[in-house]
């Protein structure tokens, strides 16, 4: 396995990293951009040892492009307390940049798209305001990803309720942002705007951009979104529970989209949780093939 960094440039000092993960130097297969979630960076998809689903794509012909997003991992500079930046500027500015970057660089016209948890509803809704971006997708992958969290359980109380939307948001506003690596709730951190507004769109039935009141509910009416391969876990009971999995699906709209529950009922080899979906040593020999296939079945359109 070949790993190189890249930098994509918003100004003379902000630099989104890429790591471009190919099977030799000199290989060049059609691309695919994914996309990290929440207090998280992009090594949730992949290991320098060759684990994960990025390398697991890449050995198979693709030239896979793993990002961190604005502030976090590689990306220039970390994330602090006078990072102003949230998800409109994810949304508005740094997806397009990462998806025209990584077409330009990889020489090819269109591109699939592949997200955990958060990171597919950045990519949706960036893609709900620019339709012309849609005619540059073969198709989308995302695990866990929802919006709303409208399922009720203890997990969700716990988790959601009482500390990502009091105390955490409360951290954030003290410190300035949320402290997710310090506190050791994950992987990165957050600004204190993307914590807020994530906030509101978890909370809020109307799906809104609070800096300019763009409606996505109002694009979904008449988007053609690409077909997108929708996740979910049966042990993720509340950052990705398979009913908020589903709404999410609905409510973005789209055609040709297709559902799967990661579970042994449902013929897979583990229970699979928010996390393990793609970190178990499992998942390769489970449904990473069903994802392969997907990517086969949409890239010659």
């Amino acid at each position: 396995m070949h790993f190189q960094s890249h930098f994509v440039s918003l100004s003379h000092s902000c630099q989104l990293h890429l790591m471009l993960i190919n099977k030799t130097p000199a290989h060049q297969g059609i691309p695919i951009l994914m996309i990290h979630g929440m207090i998280e960076d992009g090594r949730i998809f992949y290991h320098k040892n060759g684990k994960g689903l990025a390398c697991y794509l890449a050995k198979q012909g693709y030239s896979v492009y793993v990002a961190d997003l604005r502030g976090i991992g590689q990306s220039k500079p970390r994330i602090n307390k006078n990072s102003a930046h949230g998800q409109t500027e994810t949304i508005v500015n740094d997806i397009p940049a990462l998806i025209a970057y990584t077409l330009a660089h990889s020489h090819h016209d269109k591109l699939h798209l592949v997200a955990h948890s958060w990171g597919g509803v950045y990519l949706n809704a960036c893609l709900l305001r620019f339709p012309k971006i849609c005619q540059q997708v073969y198709s989308g992958v995302y695990f866990g990803s929802k919006r709303q969290v409208r399922v009720k359980n203890v997990e969700r109380f716990f988790k959601i309720d009482l500390f990502w939307n009091k105390l955490g948001f409360a951290i954030s506003k003290r410190r300035g942002y949320f402290p997710a690596k310090g506190l050791k709730v994950g992987a990165d951190n957050e600004t204190q705007k993307t914590h807020q507004q994530c906030i509101q769109w978890i909370k809020k039935d109307d799906w809104q951009d609070s800096d300019d009141r763009f409606d996505y509910h109002q694009a979904a009416k008449t988007a053609k979104l690409p077909p997108i391969f929708y996740l979910a876990a049966v042990n993720d009971h509340s950052l990705g529970h398979q009913s908020d999995v589903k709404l999410f699906m609905k409510e973005s709209g789209g055609q040709d989209n297709k559902y799967s529950l990661l579970s042994i009922k449902q013929g897979n080899l583990v229970d699979y949780d928010h996390l393990n979906m793609l970190t178990s040593p499992q998942a390769i020999n489970d449904h990473f093939p069903a994802v392969l296939k997907w990517l086969c079945t949409h890239q010659h359109s």
